[in-house]
């Protein structure tokens, strides 16, 4: 048997104590295997050294515990990269589409309103234009923008009500 079999053998019987040092020293399950290979490569190295009459536990646990170490200590050094999740600011589908069907019914639905009031209802309830400012802008007194308003909103509930009635499927 060569210097490099006896070696593999040695390692491989002793492999379950190695994952299990590894763990026990802190080293994060999927890094083990990693280290695990780099105590194997120090161990091949100085296998001619390896004074052989003495338990090998020992020796690769002092292997172990120095890769190990030095592996803190880089971890440490490092910055970590953590994958950051960016929430998904967008709408989701199916938001999208209600909003489209909604969009669709109110336009429909102010198209059955006669102009004076729709334009009242548009500025006001849909723009926020305050009432002293709608009646300045169309000409008309401060009583009639909301007489113009009360009626509009009930012709818009009813539109909307006639047009969702229309759209359910028999």
């Amino acid at each position: 048997m060569t210097a490099d079999e006896a070696c593999l053998d040695a390692f491989q019987r002793e492999l379950d104590y190695l994952y299990r040092s590894l763990r026990r020293l802190g080293t994060a399950p999927s890094e083990v295997d990693d280290l695990a290979q780099e105590v194997f490569l120090a161990l091949r190295s100085s296998w001619p050294e390896y004074d052989q009459t003495r338990p090998l536990r020992p020796y690769l646990f002092g292997i172990a515990f120095r890769i190990a170490a030095a592996h803190h200590r880089k971890w440490r050094r490092e910055v970590a990269f953590e994958v950051v999740e960016m929430p998904d600011t967008a709408p989701a589908p199916d938001d999208v589409l209600l909003a489209k069907q909604s969009r669709a019914v109110l336009l429909s639905a102010l198209e059955r309103i006669p102009l004076p009031r729709r334009a009242v209802l548009v500025m006001h309830d849909i723009d926020g234009t305050p009432v002293e400012e709608v009646a300045a802008a169309l000409g008309i007194p401060r009583f009639t923008v909301y007489s113009r308003l009360r009626k509009a909103r009930r012709e818009l509930e009813s539109a909307v009500r006639k047009l969702m009635n229309e759209a359910r499927p028999q």
